[in-house]
């Protein structure tokens, strides 16, 4: 017994020798110390990219404000300029390269100096569309040159291909998507859904193959002609996927196709390994889905009855007159009769919405505020999230007037005030204000909030006929006894009111 355990002693005082020894040897050896995983010295550009990317987070944060908006979208332009500049210097290239590059650069601007100039109020929304779509079709275009490149060369890594695939079919969707929902806020087709059978299972299919194309490409990158379909199915898609979407819903597509536009400029930059492309499109996709979430909760409506339950008609059209669909009379009144309750009131609300932006009557409608505030009357505007035909439009438009931030009550602000309010003048806005969306269940905008302007002392509907909304709906707050109406050019009408005011 004693013999076996001195054995097993000698054995464990051999190993622990030999372990020491070898511990000193490798002691003895020169230390290799890992490479760092950036090099900052040689990687500069990926400094570049990071100050970038905190500019662009920074400046999507301003956009959050009316107030400091402006100077968001500043920031955010410097740290595109700064990542374009680190993508030019991470990937070198020839001097006659470099003027192809900076010339394209200095002829967008010049072009998106002279769009934003000259772009009318009314247009904002196109163009914003139109915007979108070029986005799209920018993400479709690197994608593919970088899958002839990559085919040229013999190789190209499965998720890469994959990825190709993906950002072709997000940017094609989002290219011809963006110029249908132009085509419906231009007036160059009609405003009213387009419907037909199978409509939602043909889409799913044709996204299905889209899918299936991008996995192929995956396992076998020269299938050349699965890029070719994956490319015209998704401008298919992109025209099927928005001509279901009636007028009424057009501020949420504008939303959706910002982010689709975003999403397809990420998957361009795993594409192209970009960190400031995949960092910059993220932000786009998020912010646009954040933002559509919001427009769809401000409708009280889920995204996907927003895309297919066809809401609406074609545009809002018709002729004055006192007469509504329902045959029901209605009140009117003219401009001096307005000046004499505004003279009489100690609170005013303005409700500015799409008639005001097609009449171009945000100046008047300042200087109407101007002399009211002048007499100490107090005055706001009550803004709801989906006025207009884009998300914003009525801010922007506001903002084009100068009109202090803080009068600006959103749509919980204004409902706080309004039942103590004298005098609403309702100015193009339809839907938003439609009380049928709290009671009636058969409406197709019930559920929806809207700005309780019934419930204040007299509301005044400055519109140029008896024409329903974008949704189609009659509204019913045109024959309430506190409601009268004041036919005509909004602006027309706004500067008619102050004149009489002055007169007084």
């Amino acid at each position: 017994m004693l013999h076996n355990i001195f054995t097993i002693a000698q054995d464990a005082g051999a190993a622990l020798t030999e372990a020491a020894a070898s511990a000193t040897a490798e002691a003895a050896e020169p230390a290799v110390t890992s490479a760092p995983i950036i090099d900052w010295a040689t990687d500069s550009y990926l400094i570049a990219y990071l100050i970038a990317a905190v500019l662009f987070v920074v400046g999507l944060k301003k956009l959050s404000s009316p107030k400091t908006a402006r100077n968001g979208n500043r920031i955010a332009a410097v740290g595109m300029l700064i990542a374009v500049i680190a993508a030019l210097s991470e990937n070198p290239i020839g001097i006659n390269w470099w003027a192809w590059v900076f010339g394209g650069i200095v002829i967008g601007a010049v072009i998106g100096w002279v769009a934003a100039l000259k772009v009318k109020m009314t247009a904002m929304p196109e163009m914003v569309a139109l915007f979108n779509g070029f986005g799209g079709i920018a993400s479709v275009l690197v994608a593919s040159s970088e899958y002839i490149r990559g085919s040229a060369q013999g190789s190209i890594p499965s998720d890469t291909a994959f990825t190709i695939g993906i950002a072709i079919l997000i940017g094609g969707i989002t290219f011809t998507g963006s110029f249908i929902a132009w085509a419906k806020l231009a007036g160059k087709m009609s405003g009213a859904p387009i419907l037909y059978g199978f409509q939602r299972s043909i889409n799913a299919v044709l996204l299905l193959v889209c899918v299936i194309g991008s996995g192929w490409l995956a396992v076998q990158y020269d299938a050349a002609w699965w890029v070719w379909i994956i490319l015209v199915i998704s401008f298919v898609l992109g025209v099927t996927f928005t001509i279901p979407v009636g007028g009424a819903d057009m501020p949420v597509v504008i939303a959706l196709l910002n982010s689709y536009s975003g999403l397809a400029a990420s998957a361009t930059g795993f594409v192209l390994k970009n960190p400031g492309l995949i960092i910059s499109g993220a932000l786009v996709g998020a912010s646009g889905l954040i933002l559509t979430a919001i427009m769809c909760k401000a409708m009280n409506r889920s995204l996907a009855n927003v895309l297919f339950a066809g809401v609406g008609t074609a545009d809002s059209t018709g002729s004055a007159g006192t007469q509504g669909a329902s045959d029901k009379v209605v009140r009117s009144v003219d401009v001096e009769d307005v000046a004499i309750m505004l003279d009489a009131a100690k609170q005013v609300a303005f409700v500015p919405g799409y008639g005001l932006a097609v009449a171009q009557g945000q100046h008047a409608v300042r200087d109407l505020t101007k002399y009211l505030e002048s007499k100490d009357v107090t005055c706001f505007y009550g803004i709801h999230p989906v006025a207009g035909r884009m998300p914003g439009h009525m801010n922007v438009l506001l903002a084009e007037a100068d009109v202090p931030y803080d009068e600006l009550f959103d749509l919980d602000q204004a409902n706080a005030e309004l039942p103590r309010t004298d005098v609403v003048i309702v100015l193009g806005a339809n839907d938003v204000v439609n009380p049928a969306a709290r009671h009636d269940t058969t409406s197709p905008i019930y559920g929806m909030p809207i700005l309780d302007v019934d419930k204040s002392t007299t509301v005044i509907v400055c519109k140029r006929s008896m024409s329903a909304g974008y949704s189609g709906v009659d509204n019913e707050l045109f024959y309430h006894d506190n409601t009268l109406m004041c036919f005509g050019d909004a602006k027309k009408s706004l500067q008619g009111m102050l004149t009489a005011l002055k007169e007084l």
